[in-house]
């Protein structure tokens, strides 16, 4: 299961919910369907969904009144890594990249990619070994080679930063 977003708020009064989605273009997460939410991960299929203003909103089906929304905030929107578009060649997910190992070109070990968050600048690493490291994930110039057979990801990045 990949997380894509979650359940920000509730929209109106007709079981609407307000989504925050970590999908690129924002809206794609609307086109997966069913939605598996929470931690007891029960599949919701949607049954509508919009931009609205700058976020969006989507109506799932059984949630028909206000209520039943307000009951879904907070929960995490996963869907089966299946139900994604497989990547280009030039492309991956970034749950493929957690679990890497991650070294310098000069050989030394900085860690494992334990998750990727998103800034205005840049995308964001989160390396974790002895202590936690935060390196952007700027292609070319910071990451330079990721091999998915090796499980490992090449930085250059000094190593006492």
């Amino acid at each position: 299961m990949l997380v894509l977003g979650r359940i920000s708020g509730v929209h109106g009064v007709r079981g609407w919910v307000k989504v925050f989605s970590e999908t690129e273009p924002r809206d794609n997460i609307l086109t997966y369907s069913p939605w598996y939410l929470g931690a007891s991960q029960a599949a919701y299929k949607v049954a509508a969904g919009r931009l609205q203003g700058k976020g969006l909103v989507a109506r799932i089906e059984g949630c028909e009144d206000r209520d039943q929304a307000a009951d879904l905030v907070g929960q995490e929107i996963a869907v089966r890594r299946d139900q994604l578009p497989p990547p280009r060649a030039d492309e991956f997910y970034w749950a493929d990249l957690e679990g890497l190992t991650v070294e310098t070109l000069g050989g030394t070990l900085l860690g494992r990619v334990d998750r990727l968050f998103s800034t205005v600048a840049n995308d964001v690493l989160v390396v974790k070994a002895e202590r936690e490291r935060l390196l952007p994930f700027v292609w070319g110039q910071v990451v330079k080679e990721v091999d998915f057979e090796l499980g490992r990801m090449r930085v250059d990045w000094d190593p006492e930063f």
